[in-house]
This record gives C-alpha cells, sequence and structure tokens, in this order.
C-alpha cells in the first residue's frame, strides 16, 4: 500500500526535498554551502545524510562520480547559484560522456528575478542553457508542488535508462516556500526495457550459426557479467571489454582479450569476426582508437545491445538492433541460442585465438611501458580487492590495456570519454565512500594533481583513507612527446614542480616517495590501514631504472 506520509510541522521546500532524498536512498551529498543554498542545508542538518564538503565544486562533481560508479547509484550535489553551476560543469560533462548517473541541485535567482540581466548575485543568463549538452535533462522548479513528479523523472532516467547527469535548479524563493503538505514516498522503481522477441530472434539465429562470433562490451554491461561470460563461453567468442567494463569477465578467463581493441592483433580479429554482438558499448574513439588512426572496423555482421535507441544509430550501424537492458537481452540470447544450437566453430577461433593476440600484444611493450604495468601490476597484488581511480596519465594509459579488473567496477579513470585532468584524486575520495571495505587508490601525474590537490584537505577532513600513487615525470610528458612526434617546438609542458610530499604533509596526509617495488609494497601495505590518505610519489625515471631498464 501506498504511504501517505507528509511533514507533521511546517515545512519549506528545502527540507522536504532532503526528506525526499533520504527515502530514494540518498546517503551522501557532495558540496560547498552558500548564501544561496543555505536553506537546503536546514534540513540536511536533521537528515541522515552525510556532508562531504569538498574544496571546489568540479571536486564536488567528481567525488559524486567516483561514488557513483563504484555504487552504481546517483552521486548528489548541492550547488551554489552561478560560480558553483560554472566550477562543476566540467566534472558534468565527463560523467555525461561516460554515462555516469549524477544528480546536481542548485540555487538559482529568485523567480522574479531570473534573466533580468540586473546583476543580482551570482545571475547568470540561463543554467538549464549551460548545462543542456551534458545533462539527461535540467529543470527549473518554479513551484514545490513539482518536486515530486521531478525527483521521479531523475530517477527513472538513473534506474531505466541511460544513466546521465540531472539539473535540479531551485529558486530562491522556492527553497523556502512552505511544502508540508507534498507526499515523501518515493515513486515506484521502474522495470529496464527487454528486447522485442522478434529481434531477440534473428540475433539468436545470427549467433547460432556464426563460424566466427566475436563479442564487444562496453560500461553499459557492467551489471550483467554472468550472463555475458556464459554466452561467450557457449559460442566461444572472443570477448573484448572497454575501460568501464573492466572486471565484468574474470582476468584469468582464456576468452578474455581485456582492453586492446586499440591494437593491430585484436582489430584483425575482430575483421575475422563474421558476427560481432556489441553489448552496452558507444564504439566510440577512447575505447576502440586510442592511436587515432581511424583503423578499428567492423567488416563482419554487427548486432548491437544498448539501452539507448539513439547511440545505436551512431558511428557502426548494426545490422540487427537491440534497445534493452544488457542482462535481459543477453539472457533471452542464451535461453534462444541454446535451443537453436551451434555449429563447430573454426579449429582457429576462441580459446586459441584469444592465446595468440595476448601473446603478440604483451611482446609489443617496450621498456617503459614494462615498468609501468609493472607497477599496476604491485598495486593490485598488494591490494588485490582495491578500487584503480585514474586520471589522465601514463600509467593509467598502460593500464587501459595491460590490467585486467578481478570485478566490475574497480578500474575507471578519466582518459576516456570527455578526458579530464584532475579527475582521479575527488573521484577516489567518492568510491572509498561508496565502498568504505576496499582499498582505493587514486593513479594520477604531477600535473593533473595540481589541478585538484586542496581535495586532500578534504580527505583529511573526511577521514577518507584512499592511496594517491602519485606518478611525477615534471610536467605534461605525454603532450611534450606528442609535440615532438609533431615536429612542434614544446612549449607549456615543462612546468614548475612544487614539493608533493612537503604539501602533501602540510594538510595532513601521510607522505612518502618510493623507489623500487619492495619499497611500494610495504608502503601500501601500511597505508591500507589508515583513516587519512596517503600519498606515495614515484619518479618516473627512478622506477623505470630500478625495473632494469632506461626511460
Amino acid at each position: 500500500m501506498m504511504s501517505t506520509e507528509t511533514f507533521a510541522t511546517p515545512a519549506t521546500c528545502g527540507e522536504v526535498l532532503v526528506r525526499l532524498l533520504e527515502n530514494y536512498g540518498v546517503q551522501q551529498v557532495f558540496g560547498i554551502p552558500g548564501v544561496h543554498t543555505v536553506e537546503l542545508y536546514r534540513g540536511l542538518a536533521r537528515s541522515s545524510i552525510r556532508h562531504i564538503t569538498p574544496r571546489h565544486e568540479q571536486g564536488a562533481g567528481f567525488m559524486a562520480d567516483g561514488y557513483a560508479r563504484v555504487t552504481g547509484k546517483p552521486g548528489v550535489c548541492f550547488i551554489i547559484t552561478g560560480p558553483g553551476m560554472t566550477n562543476i560543469a566540467t566534472a558534468m560533462a565527463q560523467a555525461y560522456a561516460d554515462s555516469v548517473p549524477m544528480l546536481v541541485i542548485s540555487s538559482v535567482n529568485a523567480r522574479n528575478q531570473m534573466g533580468l540581466g540586473n546583476g543580482y548575485l551570482h545571475e547568470l543568463p540561463s543554467q538549464r542553457n549551460l548545462t543542456a549538452g551534458f545533462t539527461a535533462f535540467s529543470h527549473t522548479l518554479m513551484s514545490p508542488d513539482e518536486l515530486p513528479q521531478v525527483l521521479a523523472r531523475a530517477f527513472a532516467v538513473f534506474e531505466a535508462a541511460r544513466p546521465r547527469p540531472v539539473h535540479i535548479e531551485i529558486p530562491l524563493d522556492v527553497i523556502t516556500a512552505r511544502a508540508d503538505h507534498l507526499l515523501l514516498q518515493r515513486s515506484a522503481v521502474l522495470a529496464r526495457p527487454e528486447a522485442s522477441h522478434h529481434g531477440i530472434a534473428q540475433a539468436a539465429h545470427a549467433l547460432a550459426h556464426a563460424q566466427r562470433p566475436f563479442i564487444l562490451a562496453g560500461g553499459g554491461a557492467v551489471s550483467a557479467g554472468v550472463a555475458l561470460q556464459a554466452l561467450a563461453e557457449y559460442l566461444q567468442a572472443p570477448v573484448a571489454l572497454t575501460i568501464n567494463a573492466k572486471g565484468i569477465v574474470a582476468p584469468t578467463h582464456p576468452l578474455l582479450l581485456g582492453s586492446t581493441q586499440s591494437t593491430t592483433y585484436t582489430r584483425a580479429l575482430v575483421a575475422q569476426a563474421d558476427v560481432v554482438l556489441a553489448v552496452g558499448t558507444e564504439l566510440g574513439e577512447t575505447d576502440y582508437d586510442t592511436v587515432f588512426d581511424n583503423g578499428f572496423k567492423i567488416p563482419g555482421m554487427l548486432i548491437r545491445i544498448d539501452i539507448d535507441a539513439l547511440q545505436l544509430t551512431r558511428n557502426f550501424a548494426p545490422s540487427i538492433a537491440l534497445v534493452s537492458d544488457a542482462s535481459l537481452a543477453l539472457e533471452a540470447l542464451h535461453t534462444q541460442v541454446a535451443a537453436l544450437g551451434t555449429p563447430p566453430k573454426k579449429s582457429d577461433w576462441g580459446e586459441s585465438a584469444v592465446a595468440q593476440v595476448r601473446k603478440s600484444v604483451n611482446a609489443q611493450s617496450d621498456a617503459a611501458t614494462s615498468a609501468q604495468a609493472l607497477l599496476i601490476a604491485t598495486l593490485a597484488e598488494t591490494l588485490p580487492d582495491a578500487i584503480m581511480v585514474g586520471d589522465s596519465t601514463q600509467p593509467v594509459y598502460v593500464g587501459n590495456i595491460s590490467f585486467d579488473a578481478a570485478r566490475p567496477r574497480s578500474w575507471f579513470n578519466s582518459s576516456t570519454g570527455y578526458g579530464t585532468l584532475g579527475y582521479a584524486l575527488p573521484a577516489a575520495m567518492g568510491a572509498k565512500l561508496g565502498a568504505v571495505e576496499r582499498a582505493v587508490i587514486c593513479l594520477i601525474g604531477d600535473g593533473g594533481v595540481q589541478f585538484t590537490l586542496p581535495e586532500l584537505a578534504s580527505a583529511v577532513e573526511a577521514g577518507i583513507g584512499i592511496v594517491v600513487l602519485l606518478w611525477n615525470n615534471a610536467g605534461y610528458a605525454e603532450i611534450k612527446r606528442y609535440m615532438t612526434q609533431r615536429n612542434i617546438t614544446p612549449v607549456g609542458v615543462d612546468i614548475y614542480t612544487p614539493d608533493f610530499l612537503a604539501l602533501a604533509r602540510g594538510f595532513g596526509c601521510v607522505a612518502q616517495r618510493v623507489g623500487n617495488r619492495a619499497e611500494l609494497v610495504v608502503q601500501l601495505a601500511e597505508a591500507a590501514h589508515r583513516r587519512v590518505p596517503t600519498v606515495l610519489e614515484v619518479l618516473e625515471d627512478q622506477w623505470i631504472a630500478s625495473c632494469g631498464a632506461q626511460p
């Protein structure tokens, strides 16, 4: 029976909002209080929701992103009008690019002041226009009575559609308007869409008769690992995963190719496939063409499964398109393919083909790449259940190809999609808040960490004991290499390098430099039990030399 609970005493829209968020299961809110949002905090102080204060609104967005990627639940932010929204915009765009659920609730000028251009505090011509390109939708709450319906719309996106940021702005006079008459129950949980029986039948027929089937899986399949692995085993289909799909197939599975779609070897294997099944993946550049040569092709029949109908029209046109939740579609496909039976596969396909590709990919690593792969492997071996949150930095690029996560939602970074810098530190904090029982490692470079370094203070304040693995090559080395390869004289890439250990200790962190694998193992073991961040600085040249190679 549906609850008819309302506030027993007079309450404002801001107070009712917080109570509704509790009923939707929200446990964390990230935000920086300001004069335009203090009325939201009236209800927050009396709630069960924990508030985390970042040092910049971009940090709030990245924290919400990391929390959402680990839990699958939306990260929630309270953001002030104007500069708060422009500050969080980059984080929202990264979440939009990677299909991460995020609820950004902001204030906006009072209804009789909006869009007038009179110079009111924090005034923008239109915050909704600002966020239009990186939200599922943006809504201005013109009356408290709209609140339950708009929150229901937001959670419908998060639970049953392609998850992306939603922005709800509340005018100052609406936040304080009386709203205790509103019902407090959350909306019904929506069922996720299932593919049509006809579409499943078509796809099952194609897969059942394929002699060289191949599976490409993306972040949209992150909760479908069991169904995907079962289908792959039945078909004896090699499986390649995007960065956000790492872990949905066991790292030791003989059909797993890893995330090697940009290598010539995996591309050649895809070209041999007569049927390719792409599940929950954009088939986009940052997963399939990181060498930027437009060399990834799918000449065989393409079957695509995606919860977003529009995405099925982008990048690679399918012969068969299924709009569906990934798990539901894969389970239905497995049932029907098994009923049809499958002909014998080519002897050079399946596990033997995967083994040959993996051998070829491993053989092409140079000394620097091998040293960085050893760094990632050491982290995984020492803290085997750790979540690794990466920035745009060299060891992350290597790990994107070489590392296979033990379980889903354990490896993600900002080098995909939008590709921002400074992401990893606050995102790792959000990840730790979403998985307090697991170790969380932030992988970040000396350039990227300077974007969000003050968030170390937020982590100390909140008791968030993450490991910050700081890869220091004294500048933007990847961009410098890119410029040099194009005969451009490097400019702006040899930046000043501060004393990161002194800075980290000043923020209240534990900070050490590690020069080799043995030192790293010792420091990781000690860091795992701390309730403050541990910053471990690794000098690139020193690490590579310790691995028996020269940079």
